[in-house]
């Protein structure tokens, strides 16, 4: 008897319609009534490091700021506040394709260093739709953020929630956000933290959803508003998985020439 060939999908028809897809950020409605478009966003990505035995993290740090100066990477190295050999990579620019092409040929340009795979974090900033100015929001800030060297303590973490949350209406979601939100922005005003947000999807080894980063002048405040977190709605109920967490000290900024 002869095989008979696997049913596959149903033949598309002539007035069959797919949906189209915009993937542009989404902020605020203008003047004329229509939100603001924009198809920009900065990608940032971490990469942590131990220096093997008997070469010094400080050197490495060195070397590590020329190969990314060299090549016109956005970057900053951090010393690794756990792990006296540690050294933490983050580099952001809106097109990733430089992760590829300029961070990677430095990281091995700076010597022989053994990665650790399970703080390697990549994500992008996003819209959440009702941004003022897109632009500012999606890549001005975050830049500021990360850039200022009044700052140069950090905490960077991955996290995922739970499936039950995107089963919540709109309404109900924009409200549980917004606890969250008003947090964030008490320690901003106070400068004890600025966060970073970054969405992941598709991006994470581990199916994680966000990055977070909390940037700051000192490091108890950035730990101080995670405990504030635990108590809202979205982290005691909606957050599957946290961390790891990646604490750092800013050594050297590099910026593009």
């Amino acid at each position: 008897m002869s095989e008979q060939p696997v049913a596959g999908p149903p033949a598309s028809t002539s007035h069959e319609e797919l949906p189209r897809i915009d993937v542009s950020e989404r902020g605020a409605k203008g003047a004329d009534g229509q939100p603001q478009l924009l198809n920009k966003r900065l990608f940032v990505q971490l990469l942590v490091f131990d220096c093997p035995s008997g070469v010094r993290p400080d050197k490495v740090i060195e070397t590590l700021g020329s190969e990314l100066s060299s090549r016109d990477v956005r970057a900053v190295i951090y010393e690794d506040t756990n792990a006296p050999a540690g050294i933490g990579v983050l580099s952001f620019d809106p097109d990733p394709t430089v992760f590829v092409r300029r961070v990677r040929p430095a990281v091995l340009a700076a010597g022989p260093l053994q990665q650790r795979l399970d703080f390697s974090m990549l994500g992008r900033t996003y819209s959440q739709g009702y941004e003022q100015d897109l632009d500012f929001w999606l890549l001005d800030r975050p830049r500021s953020v990360l850039e200022n060297a009044a700052w140069p303590w950090a905490v960077w973490y991955p996290l995922r929630r739970s499936g039950a949350f995107a089963k919540l209406e709109a309404r109900e979601q924009a409200g549980i956000l917004r606890e969250h939100g008003i947090i964030g922005r008490a320690y901003g005003a106070q400068d004890l933290a600025h966060d970073v947000r970054l969405a992941c999807h598709g991006l994470d080894a581990r199916d994680n959803e966000f990055v977070v980063g909390l940037i700051g002048p000192e490091l108890h405040p950035l730990s101080h508003v995670i405990q504030a977190m635990r108590k809202t709605r979205q982290t005691s109920e909606f957050i599957s998985q946290m961390g790891p967490f990646f604490v750092g000290y800013a050594a050297v900024r590099t910026k593009k020439s």
